[in-house]
């Protein structure tokens, strides 16, 4: 058995036992930590397979994003957080498994380059003598610039267009109107009041 077919059948096995508890685990935060090892696996997949690029928009794109959704999600649910720092030791068996596992693979990969350096050596390039990344990049940015300036555009706009129909203004909450501010006149602010000597107000 070669070395990256031993990777393949790690990265593998464990994406799918991963996955499998996604959909089976109850607790969500255990559910968020599995999707995330099931990321790395397919990333580490990727990279067998000599696609850089996807593997490192997986790991960026994705476990970013899955942690943000959580994080929002906490956020906007009304979680009670003193009783989740009294079941934080509950949830770090899960959490050091998942860290382990992470660990041991991300030495198994970066060991790999050391003891069988042919892995990469025979990685299938897109472009002569050019790997994916790069031609990628030379492709995104020459012939399809202004469509990758357009669906940003769009992207764009469609985020502050989910902005504006989501923004809602609270009657009870003071804002400032820097116009309404910086039009005043003396007269609306200052009040001037003659005190006979010896009164008071």
């Amino acid at each position: 058995m070669t070395l990256p077919l031993f990777f393949f059948y790690v990265f593998s096995a464990i994406a799918v036992a991963s996955a499998l508890m996604v959909i089976s685990a109850r607790n969500p935060i255990h559910a968020v930590l599995f999707l995330i090892l099931v990321f790395f696996n397919a990333a580490g997949l990727f990279m067998l397979a000599g696609a850089e690029f996807l593997a490192l928009m997986l790991i960026v794109v994705y476990v970013g994003a899955v942690m943000v959704l959580f994080l929002f999600v906490v956020m906007m649910l009304d979680v009670d957080f003193a009783s989740l720092r009294q079941g934080f030791l509950q949830y770090a068996p899960i959490g050091v498994i998942v860290g382990a596992v992470l660990l041991l693979e991300l030495l198994m990969l970066a060991g790999s380059f050391v003891v069988s350096p042919e892995v990469t050596a025979s990685a299938v390039l897109p472009m002569d003598g050019v790997d994916n990344m790069r031609a990628i990049g030379q492709v995104l940015y020459t012939r399809y610039v202004f469509l990758f300036l357009g669906a940003a555009a769009v992207l764009l706009v469609a985020m502050i267009g989910a902005i504006v129909l989501t923004l809602q203004h609270k009657s009870n909450v003071k804002r400032q109107d820097p116009v309404k501010q910086v039009g005043r006149r003396p007269s609306e602010t200052l009040e001037i009041v003659k005190v006979k000597s010896g009164q008071g107000l």
